[in-house]
């Protein structure tokens, strides 16, 4: 008698979608796909700031947190508040709207959740990734000195695969237990890996993807993975996805960087992280 899908325990859900994904292109839910466009307009080397705000202006969500960005702590330096759609743009430029719409994919990639615990753990879930990629870009311009749109970019793209999986959790109900069985974590990575690869992201970000998913990080840290995942540890909202009970953990560490402490860096920075939180919250 074959397996009924709701009767799978976790680990065989896991293994049929990887199977799925292995044979064939991720499928994402239909409200990615006007993104996915916007994407590829704004990925256009010709494109300017006039045909960029038109294209901001097509998704609603988009440009109201392409606004929001624009006013927080981190990118509003002096001025009056911004209310439109071409300043914002014009004050956050190219690369920051197209790190928004990214994160717009991510967001979507979970579909809309049907069940209170699915749509709970979604707003978690989403909680957690905007704090890591705050925290990621502070990090990146204050210790690790690498590229901060690109840390923040990566840290809103790190847990694309577990909102991919929320959006088969209605085929798969045992995909949201929280206990998690040997041999899951790397059914987890073959997920996020496929859904990475799918989005088309750069392969200096999938190679730093690659090392954050199995949960490593430098003492100090120096790259792009580093960064992320210390991030990921500093994070004040956990993610909602448990790793193995013996999985790699991040130790929590306050490093010395130059005459500062890692502490104090935070500390000094508290309003600009929760300002640019605040902005990322679809």
């Amino acid at each position: 008698m074959a397996l009924r899908l709701p009767d799978m325990n976790r680990y065989q859900a896991l293994e049929k979608i990887v199977g799925d994904l292995q044979q064939g292109e991720v499928i994402f839910p239909a409200s990615v796909g006007i993104s996915l466009k916007i994407r590829r307009l704004l990925d256009d080397p010709d494109g300017h700031l006039a045909a960029t705000t038109d294209l901001v202006k097509i998704e609603p969500l988009l440009a109201a947190r392409v606004v929001a960005l624009a006013n927080s702590v981190a990118y509003r330096r002096s001025g009056d508040e911004i209310t439109d759609v071409a300043t914002a743009v014009a004050r956050v430029g190219l690369r920051s709207v197209q790190t928004l719409v990214n994160a717009l994919i991510v967001r979507q990639l979970a579909g809309a959740p049907k069940d209170d615990r699915s749509r709970a753990l979604l707003v978690h879930l989403w909680e957690h990734t905007a704090h890591v990629a705050a925290l990621a870009r502070l990090l990146a311009r204050k210790v690790t000195h690498v590229d901060a749109e690109t840390a923040l970019f990566t840290g809103l793209i790190h847990d694309a695969g577990n909102f991919y999986l929320l959006s088969r959790s209605a085929e798969f109900p045992a995909l949201l237990d929280a206990e998690r069985a040997e041999g899951e974590e790397a059914l987890e990575i073959a997920v996020h890996r496929k859904v990475a690869r799918s989005l088309g992201l750069p392969s200096t970000v999938l190679e730093a993807l690659e090392t954050i998913w199995q949960g490593y990080v430098s003492s100090p840290p120096e790259t792009l993975a580093d960064t992320v995942a210390l991030a990921k540890e500093l994070a004040p909202v956990a993610s909602p996805v448990v790793r193995l009970a013996n999985g790699r953990e991040i130790a929590s560490i306050d490093i010395t960087v130059g005459d500062e402490h890692l502490t104090d860096i935070l500390q000094s920075a508290q309003e600009e992280v929760h300002s640019l939180t605040r902005a990322l919250l679809f």
